[in-house]
């Protein structure tokens, strides 16, 4: 007690001063007090309320019990009967029943020891979370067995059906150009998109910037007068794989710059893998998965190559893609597994070969009779689980082979008509779904994206494109949207607004910007900056007023007569091109009636114009000199006469 009143007198001690100081320097306190907590009050509230809704668990698990305990009855009392019949009297049967009820008694017992708390309750976030909890467990009356909210039914139904998974609600078409558009890049994060066709351009599209003009920032030709065939950002997304119809391979910049250029090998050396690089036109590429600075081309040469970025002067190794008679056969389309420890090709006699990355002379895997002879593979992709190989045939068909038994393919689909030497198919993000285009000749109907269940391989959807073949598709991972490109040059792009990420809905939403009119100045102002306003002259800064100015003047504005075809009207003479040079020449040069001497035609004039003037001498009535003649010469007699200052110098 004593202790307490000296805190008190302390604590108030403490207080007058405080108070002495702020009234000295002026100011009503010292700021805010921290505030305090009693804990000892909070944690026995929290421990009522634990007590509280605990007791309300209990009182529901009895009733429950006490429920359960009826029906049991009520199930006894049926077969009392047959008890007292086979017990006699009866006392078996009734010394049983007091076992249960004497052991649902201990039961019950032990229940309500077990949901008795023991010890200190526990702080008051736990409780009230567990308290929560069992209040969400227990609120209302219980749900009957086949009923499901609408939210997890819808949830649960896509989850087993990913064909609602499919972003195709709304769509965006970029007019390329008006030929094929054989290859379609996108990078990593979605930000940009690049095509590529047979127009020999390359467009860079920036979702970003752009807006719902839908409009490329950049068009350049990097092979010159060669079509492309394959466009693929690396997995860092800072530069791109170009490979053309022409032999060399290029690495262009995000901007579209060139960064290296591979090596031409030599054609006359018999012997591909003696050569530092492809001597024919290259069919596809592909970056690494996971090295960023190697990539991967095939080529008509027979050769698969992989190179080096560091090193642009000769490949890293050589692939050779062999028959079963060990002639050379060509690849048509390459891959790498999701892995990177595996090279895939598609050859043109219908086999696909797979060889170890770092071992290049044998293949690992080798399947002789994949698609028929000649039908050029198109595609080779693997899952993303990498156990599962998608290769799209030439002949019409779309294959799925099991790495771990490459004899026979799992599942095969017919009737996808394929006319381009680069149609795609690709696996859906989830793995679920496999997806490629058809083709269709010009006027016969519709291309299409064709979707396939990877499982039991059959066709759960379809999307109508375009009237022209579908060439190429692309679905991102992380943008969940669907980028096509068709025959008629249009890349078209599928997204949903919920289920899809940026992409095409960053630029859908954008307005389009006005277009700046050309503005120039007319001509040249000398601008003297202190002079008056008065004298001033207006200055002109752009010729659209000036324009609007001369509209509205009739002279300036009016429209010039045509030239006059046929024999002329309104006094106007066509005859030899309506002109005066021609009329001229018809009246005056080509006049041939006159035969007499031109001289005396001109001077016929000269007594008339000497008489009555006209044109030359009213002119110079005024300012022109009497004229004066030299006489006529004298005779020898009479010139001997004259003074010597009169006689003519010769």
């Amino acid at each position: 007690m004593e202790q307490q009143e000296e805190d008190r007198d302390q604590t108030s001690g403490t207080a007058g001063n405080d108070a002495d100081i702020a009234s000295v320097m002026g100011f009503s306190g010292f700021g805010k007090k921290a505030r305090t907590f009693d804990l000892d009050a909070i944690f026995e509230q929290t421990r009522r309320t634990a007590i509280e809704r605990s007791q309300k668990v209990m009182e529901q698990q009895e009733m429950k019990e006490a429920e359960k305990q009826k029906q049991a009855l009520m199930r006894g009392d049926s077969h009392a009967g047959k008890a007292s019949v086979s017990g006699g009297k009866g006392h078996p049967a009734m010394s049983s029943s007091r076992a249960q009820s004497d052991n649902s008694s201990s039961s019950d017992s032990e229940d309500d020891s077990e949901d008795k708390l023991i010890g200190p309750p526990p702080p008051g976030q736990l409780s009230s979370r567990r308290a929560a909890e069992e209040d969400e467990e227990f609120v209302g009356p219980p749900l009957p067995p086949g009923y499901k909210d609408s939210d997890e039914e819808e949830d649960e139904g896509e989850d087993d059906n990913p064909v609602k998974r499919i972003p195709d609600t709304h769509e965006i078409t970029l007019q390329h150009g008006t030929k094929t558009v054989s290859a379609l890049g996108l990078d990593p994060s979605g930000a940009r998109l690049v095509t590529g066709g047979y127009d020999y351009d390359v467009k860079f599209w920036d979702f970003a910037g752009m807006d719902s003009a839908l409009q490329a920032f950049r068009c350049l030709q990097p092979c010159e007068c060669h079509q492309i065939r394959s466009l693929q950002y690396s997995i860092t997304g800072d530069v791109i794989l170009v490979v053309s119809g022409n032999s060399q391979a290029k690495i262009l910049d995000r901007d579209g710059f060139q960064v290296i250029e591979c090596v031409k090998g030599d054609q006359y050396i018999v012997d591909m893998a003696n050569t530092k690089g492809h001597t024919a036109m290259l069919n596809s590429g592909c970056w690494h998965p996971k090295i960023k600075e190697e990539f991967l081309t095939c080529s008509n040469d027979g050769t698969v190559r992989t190179w080096d970025i560091t090193n642009e002067k000769k490949h890293k190794n050589v692939f050779k893609p062999r028959s079963m008679q060990g002639k050379r056969v060509i690849p048509t389309s390459c891959t790498y597994s999701r892995d990177g420890k595996l090279i895939a090709a598609g050859c043109q006699d219908g086999t696909i070969q797979i060889w170890d990355k770092n071992l290049s002379v044998h293949t690992k895997f080798h399947c002789r009779q994949a698609h028929i002879p000649g039908s050029d593979p198109s595609c080779l992709t693997f899952s993303y689980d990498g156990t599962v190989l998608a290769s799209r045939g030439g002949d019409d068909t779309l294959k799925t082979w099991d790495m771990r038994n490459f004899k026979k393919p799992l599942n095969v689909a017919t009737g996808l008509s394929s006319f381009f030497p680069m149609t795609d198919c690709c696996f859906s993000p989830d793995d679920k779904l496999l997806m490629t285009g058809t083709s269709v000749k010009k006027g016969a109907g519709n291309g299409t994206l064709v979707f396939f269940d990877r499982l039991t391989f059959q066709k759960v959807y379809e999307i109508e494109v375009a009237s022209s073949s579908v060439v190429r598709c692309l679905w991102h991972p992380k943008l969940n949207q669907i980028m096509v490109g068709t025959g008629n040059g249009l890349a078209k792009v599928y997204y949903d607004p919920i289920k899809s990420q940026r992409g095409a809905k960053l630029c859908v939403v954008k307005s389009q910007r006005k277009e700046k009119q050309a503005e120039s100045l007319t001509q040249d102002y000398i601008i003297t900056p202190h002079a008056l306003p008065m004298f001033r002259e207006a200055r002109q800064r752009s010729t659209r007023k000036q324009l609007e100015k001369d509209r509205l003047d009739p002279m300036k504005s009016h429209k010039p007569e045509p030239p006059v075809s046929g024999p002329g009207r309104g006094g106007r003479v066509a005859m030899h091109g309506g002109t005066l040079s021609s009329f001229i020449v018809k009246n005056i040069a080509l006049d041939k009636t006159d035969d007499s001497n031109p001289r005396e035609a001109i001077l016929r004039h000269a007594k008339e114009a000497s008489e009555n003037p006209y044109w030359v001498a009213p002119a110079y009535t005024r300012t022109q000199p009497e004229p004066v003649f030299a006489e006529e010469e004298l005779d020898d007699e009479e010139a001997d006469k004259e003074p010597q200052w009169k006689k003519r110098k010769i």
